[in-house]
């Protein structure tokens, strides 16, 4: 079984020849991953696509007249960036506009992530939730204030619209794995070596040397399966499709999956020539327990952020004492009338904007980026309170300082920016239940043109 990864994440571009050279190779199936929460929680809050309309269309169009031209199933999941309702929308109506604009009928099979949240309070009340990466204990009230809630659904959703002999396939939040692993463990493939094929392809030719985002081969057969970048100066070797499995992993050795476990301990990976590697040896572990992941944001407030960079050794030497005291300074101004109903802080990058344990001998930069972020209940209590801050930094006066003139330099103006509302995931939990795949409903539709 031959499969096509098209792209890592849809919206970004698909390379035009590495595409087509795909489908000259005559894929059984086509896949997309859409969505990551590597971009953060505000795309989920509001509703919204991280990528630019135009581009998401464009790439929509490209994989859907390439699917049609070969009939075969175009697979495309967690929608829209994030996977929500409005996010599904979004690309449908997307597809049915290129549909019409193109001529094209074919029946599409949706399936919805949202998650009812009554069931949820239920589920916490039942003891069934439990928290992610060190989130507290979910509560009625996170539930009430996410502003949208997905839950990652695996291969059983999958499964069940391609049986519906659908021609494409639309899925909010899912796994990145269930877009190619569905079909081929239909049709009888190992479940280890289908998952771990799809895990690869998902990212397109990420797992390459030099990695990137051109289309990539999946050769699928009972006893492992073989890559190839469609792009002829990416090169898919042993070494660079084995570390592809820390991608978004902190453990190489497995990946759980709402169904259960993909063990790669024994996973063989062997060069088939300078641009092809051949894989082996994963095995899969059904869940006695399943369950699946929990995605949702809640507002916080409204941002405005400063930007500024400072060159002055003094400056970058005190920072610590300079921006604290600034800091202060601001909360007398902004809060002699008003509670101190925001939240200041700063990055300096350069010094501690990244890292979170920097080297304490470490010599000190040249000169450095001085970001600021207010929250704040409204975008006007933001905007003064970055204003003054801006004003007050840029004059402050510290130990050593030998001009008055100002301490930052700004790479335009306005250098404080307000940016709208801020969001944080608020539910990032597991979700116990004996079927996964009944939380998400199928819909099919005949899409003509």
């Amino acid at each position: 079984m031959r499969v096509l990864g098209a792209s890592g994440q849809l919206g970004y571009g698909i390379p035009t020849p590495a595409f087509n050279a795909g489908l000259e190779r005559k894929p059984d199936l086509i896949g997309c991953d859409m969505g990551s929460i590597d971009i953060g929680p505000a795309y989920l809050g509001k509703g919204e696509m991280a990528t630019a309309p135009a581009a998401t269309r464009r790439d929509l169009r490209k994989v859907l007249l390439g699917a049609r031209q070969l009939d075969v199933p175009l697979v495309i999941g967690s929608a829209g960036s994030a996977g929500a309702a409005p996010h599904l929308e979004a690309t449908l109506d997307m597809i049915r506009d290129i549909a019409r604009a193109e001529g094209l009928r074919f029946r599409m099979g949706v399936l919805r992530a949202d998650i009812d949240r009554a069931l949820l309070k239920g589920a916490v009340r039942a003891g069934k939730i439990t928290g992610l990466d060190g989130m507290p204990a979910l509560t009625e009230t996170d539930i009430d204030a996410a502003a949208h809630i997905v839950g990652q659904m695996g291969s059983g959703p999958f499964r069940r619209a391609l049986a519906a002999d659908i021609d494409v396939l639309i899925a909010g939040r899912s796994c990145d794995t269930a877009i190619f692993a569905a079909l081929p463990t239909m049709l009888g493939f190992a479940t280890g070596l289908s998952v771990h094929m799809a895990k690869i392809v998902e990212c397109a030719s990420l797992c390459c040397v030099p990695g990137g985002r051109d289309a990539i081969l999946a050769t699928l057969d009972d006893d492992g399966f073989e890559l190839e970048s469609m792009a002829p100066q990416r090169c898919a070797t042993p070494v660079s499709v084995a570390a592809h499995s820390l991608y978004e992993q902190g453990d190489p050795y497995t990946l759980h999956e709402p169904e259960g476990l993909l063990d790669l301990a024994a996973a063989q990976y062997t060069a088939i020539d300078d641009r092809r590697t051949r894989v082996a040896g994963a095995v899969w572990r059904d869940s006695a327990d399943p369950s699946i992941k929990l995605e949702g944001a809640r507002c916080i407030g409204e941002r405005a952020v400063l930007l500024a960079g400072a060159a002055d050794p003094r400056f970058i030497a005190h920072h610590r004492e300079i921006l604290p005291a600034v800091s202060a300074v601001v909360r007398e101004l902004v809060c002699e009338d008003a509670p101190e109903d925001y939240t200041l802080t700063f990055r300096v990058y350069g010094v501690d904007g990244v890292r979170m344990a920097p080297p304490r001998d470490e010599a000190p930069p040249g000169e450095v980026f001085v970001l600021g972020e207010v929250i704040a209940p409204t975008a006007a209590r933001a905007a003064e309170v970055m204003r003054t801050t801006k004003q007050y930094l840029l004059h402050h006066g510290y130990r050593g300082r030998l001009s008055t003139a100002g301490n930052l330099a700004f790479p335009f103006t306005p250098p404080e920016v307000s940016i709208g509302p801020a969001y944080r995931f608020n539910v990032f939990h597991l979700l116990r239940t004996a079927d996964p795949d009944a939380l998400f409903p199928l819909a099919v539709e005949t899409v003509t043109g």
